[in-house]
């Protein structure tokens, strides 16, 4: 099986994280690949330790003329048997028709137009899938196949770096700081969580935003803005409660990240967390942009530790059961496998 791999993703992204996993998983699993990748010297590095043979492409926009060509050519030489694409701008630059079967990966609710070509379609949710097919997408062609995220866990962070002092239950937020993140919501939620400190990682344009809402509420002393972080499973196994407060989030990825190191988890009630969550089962869920019941369920979670320990093992359960990387690259084998010819 060969499979002409393509992504025109960011920097950072839970997409492009995950895409970082699969590809070598895939490739530790007998799958021969040629990755084509918008120009990133971390990211062709890490791939090539793994391995894999990997191209950079501009992957511009509607005016690059020279991506679409640079991937015909290789989809001419390489000869694969399937062309995997992820997201809106590899799946519109890649060749339209060849002697292979088309696939592309939606994390999102995206405009179909941008799949013209495609023969198959994965979906990161059921929910995505769903969408696919209320979009006219025919229903034997569109599949959930789920991420998988690594358990290798990680060793705390002294909290005498941290500024955080031995007694205070710590609080993790992860992930872009945008509005749909709402960490804006966490922030209002944390005044009513005295005695908490926040862990907050990731990068974005609601930065500076952020840090004046946590200024004007008076929490700025009890936050530790923390910048894009590559030590996530230390930042794990140094908080007590997992918080994901997302507005919009169509997967909520970072919820199995915490499942797999045994973090308890509160997550408001968007698309992806709804679906992973069963409330007061493995995490607990709030509804959306409210702050107090979001602050009322993370005093539940601190202040009960039989709960978050019930939480945390059940949502290590769910992990085992559905989200290892055997468990997905099997699922994705066999899923390239029923669309060969």
């Amino acid at each position: 099986m060969r499979i002409l791999q393509a992504i025109a993703g960011a920097p950072h992204g839970g997409a492009e994280r995950f895409f970082e996993r699969l590809v070598p998983a895939l490739s530790r699993a007998g799958v021969e690949q040629r990755v084509l990748i918008r120009k990133d010297e971390r990211r062709v590095a890490l791939l090539r330790e793994a391995g894999l043979d990997v191209h950079q492409l501009r992957f511009g926009g509607k005016f690059d003329f020279l991506t679409p060509m640079a991937f015909a050519r290789h989809a001419k030489e390489f000869k694969p048997d399937i062309v995997f694409t992820w997201m809106s701008r590899a799946s519109a630059m890649a060749p339209k028709s060849g002697p292979f079967v088309r696939v592309a990966r939606l994390g999102g609710y995206y405009d179909l137009k941008y799949y013209q070509g495609c023969n198959h379609l994965i979906g990161d949710t059921q929910s995505i899938v769903d969408y696919l097919t209320g979009e006219g997408w025919p229903e034997g062609k569109a599949v959930y196949l789920p991420n998988f995220v690594s358990d290798s866990p990680g060793q705390p962070i002294p909290r005498k770096e941290l500024y955080i002092p031995e007694s205070a239950p710590i609080l993790l937020g992860l992930g872009r700081l945008h509005t749909n993140k709402a960490f804006d919501v966490l922030l209002k939620a944390l005044v009513h969580v005295p005695d908490a400190y926040l862990l907050l990682a990731g990068i974005g344009p609601e930065q500076a935003a952020l840090e004046a809402l946590a200024t004007k509420l008076g929490i700025k002393p009890r936050v530790r803005f923390l910048g894009w972080r590559d030590d996530v499973p230390r930042l794990f196994a140094t908080a007590n409660l997992f918080v994901h407060p997302a507005r919009h989030e169509p997967l909520g990825n970072v919820v199995i990240e915490a499942w797999a190191q045994r973090v308890p988890v509160v997550a408001t009630a968007s698309q992806g967390p709804a679906v992973l969550i069963k409330d007061g089962v493995n995490g607990i869920l709030t509804p959306i942009d409210q702050p107090d019941p979001l602050a009322a369920a993370i005093r539940q979670a601190l202040y009960t530790p039989d709960l978050r320990q019930t939480m945390a093992a059940a949502g290590r359960a769910e992990y085992e059961a559905n989200y290892t990387e055997a468990a997905v690259v099997s699922a994705y084998k066999r899923f390239f496998t029923s669309v060969l010819p």
